[in-house]
């Protein structure tokens, strides 16, 4: 668990930029949105979540958790989920085979980081919801 922990997120921050870079260089029109989708709904997540500041589950619960983090608050949303849901999105866009693979990663990443207890279940469902829906309104409706 804790390897994949450290993994699905670098595959998915690695894989991006190669997305990224293929898009570029294949002048494709839709480099754009998929630079833009992500890191606009990223930095909106993350004013909302610094604001908001709740705490994780290892602060309000006094456990010892699994996954060992020193931070401190900005549980909700999961950044990680987010994170990892949107660029699943991106791809979805682009390859929706690998999409719906990625998809499954920022499910099983969900999972893990609340059994890890640095989460609790709404802080990666709304991370998720958030990552999609940002996904939907950035590569469907706009």
């Amino acid at each position: 668990m804790l390897l994949l922990n450290r993994i699905l997120p670098l595959l998915l921050y690695a894989l991006y930029p190669i997305l990224l870079l293929s898009l570029l260089f294949q002048q494709d029109d839709r480099f754009l949105r998929v630079l833009l989708t992500p890191g606009i709904s990223f930095v909106l997540l993350s004013i909302f979540r610094d604001r908001l500041n709740a705490p994780r589950p290892y602060e309000a619960l006094d456990i010892d958790p699994l996954i060992h983090k020193n931070t401190k608050g900005h549980s909700f949303p999961s950044r990680h989920v987010f994170s990892i849901s949107v660029i699943a999105c991106s791809f979805w866009y682009i390859h929706p085979p690998v999409g719906m693979v990625l998809m499954f990663f920022a499910v099983l990443t969900a999972v893990i980081r609340v059994l890890g207890g640095v989460h609790f279940p709404r802080d990666v469902i709304a991370g998720l919801a958030i990552g999609v829906l940002s996904g939907v309104i950035g590569f469907v409706l706009l």
